[in-house]
């Protein structure tokens, strides 16, 4: 399988690494110095496991800031970019997946799209509908800085929101290249993946919240 992964931060470089171990990969981003790092097999990201894979482990994995060669002749692409929430509106900022999916589209209309950045819940489904391309799916992250690619290759959960012979067959994908075997795997629709990573999100900052506030007396 041809494999791009869009967005070279923690979520994005830990897929390329972990699908590149039996795929072709290649890893798309904005910023020369992510792209020059990855090429030279030094880690953009402060990752243990990352650096350990990139300079010791056989990867099929390049890195680009050209939209065309990265996105043409891929069976799936995979946009990990940032979706930070803005307190103030209350809303995720999307634009940067929103046009990656319009460049993609474009370049090749025949790839499955799967997201992995944090979305709102119902935003698969609304940009399937508006842009009628149905091959988008949701596959949320769970993740922890610094360690992410430990969490990839040993995942508590694998959720994908689709249930098409396509996600079915990035399902095996992930199977192939993670180190735990007994992986609880959950196949639903998109906007309930998507309502699972923000439940996940909002438990792990109120733990957060609860912690900081023991230390604080």
């Amino acid at each position: 399988m041809r494999i791009t992964i869009a967005g070279i931060g923690y979520v994005g470089l830990s897929n390329a690494i972990l699908l590149s171990q039996e795929n072709e990969v290649i890893a798309f981003d904005v910023c020369s110095k992510k792209v020059d790092q990855l090429n030279n097999k030094i880690s953009p990201i402060v990752d243990s496991e990352v650096e350990e894979y990139l300079q010791n482990n056989k990867l099929n994995l390049s890195a680009t800031k050209d939209k065309k060669k990265a996105f043409s002749g891929s069976d799936y692409v995979i946009i990990a970019t940032p979706t930070n929430y803005d307190e103030v509106t209350n809303f995720f900022n999307t634009e940067s997946v929103e046009s990656l999916i319009f460049d993609i589209i474009k370049i090749n209309p025949n790839t499955s799209i799967i997201i992995k950045s944090t979305v709102p819940v119902g935003f698969t489904e609304n940009i399937k509908t508006t842009l009628k391309y149905s091959d988008i799916i949701f596959s949320p992250e769970f993740l922890r800085e610094g360690k992410a690619l430990f969490d990839n290759l040993y995942p508590s959960r694998i959720v994908i929101g689709s249930k098409s012979s396509k996600a079915k067959v990035f399902l095996k994908l992930l199977k192939e290249v993670t180190l735990k075997k007994d992986v609880d795997i959950l196949l639903t629709e998109s906007s309930e993946a998507e309502a699972i990573k923000l439940f996940s999100n909002t438990y792990l900052a109120m733990r957060i919240a609860y912690f900081n506030e023991l230390d604080s007396y």
